[in-house]
């Protein structure tokens, strides 16, 4: 496990990154029955397995996903680094339902910008997403740092947790 945390860390790149992680689903499975509420909080994507550019890590992005599963509510955000980060963000809102096992069920209901917040006003400009699809998460690992998932369409990402963002700023009113 230190060793898939430190090149998530340090070279998200790595070609070793697959084997490990699938090493690590094998010796630490996840169990949502034990562990769920290690779901809530912000996560990065630092690998993924999807050829998407928008589903990979990139050095001057931050590609977030942000999960309350108690209030059934996730949002993706995806925003370039550093201050302009919550000028230049593109978000999507889900419904998350927790399915039993490792599964969560995602409904993709709102897209499109949320903007920073201006005192107690935070400007948004979301449109209602059409999901013609099934989407679901399998959670495979998941600790207190890390979040290992495989998405329905057999994509698998690795998050590290993000102790320095707050969950509840991050949603819209």
């Amino acid at each position: 496990m230190d060793e898939l945390l430190h090149l998530l860390r340090q070279v998200p790149r790595s070609s070793q990154i697959p084997a490990l992680v699938e090493q690590l689903e094998r010796e630490q499975p996840a169990n949502l029955s034990r562990d769920g509420a290690l779901l809530r909080g912000v996560w990065e994507l630092r690998w993924s397995s999807a050829k998407q550019p928008w589903l990979q890590q990139a050095p001057w992005l931050e590609n977030l996903q942000v999960l309350d599963p108690e209030r059934q509510r996730g949002l993706n955000l995806l925003r370039l680094k550093g201050p302009l980060g919550p000028l230049a963000a593109v978000s999507v809102v889900a419904r998350l339902e927790l399915a039993g096992g490792e599964r969560i069920n995602v409904t993709f209901e709102r897209g499109g910008w949320i903007g920073p917040p201006l005192g107690q006003i935070r400007p948004t400009l979301l449109a209602q997403v059409r999901q013609s699809f099934p989407a679901w998460l399998d959670i495979t690992v998941l600790t207190p740092e890390l979040r290992v998932c495989r998405g329905n369409a057999g994509t698998i990402f690795a998050l590290l947790r993000r102790n320095d963002l707050e969950l509840e700023p991050m949603f819209p009113a």
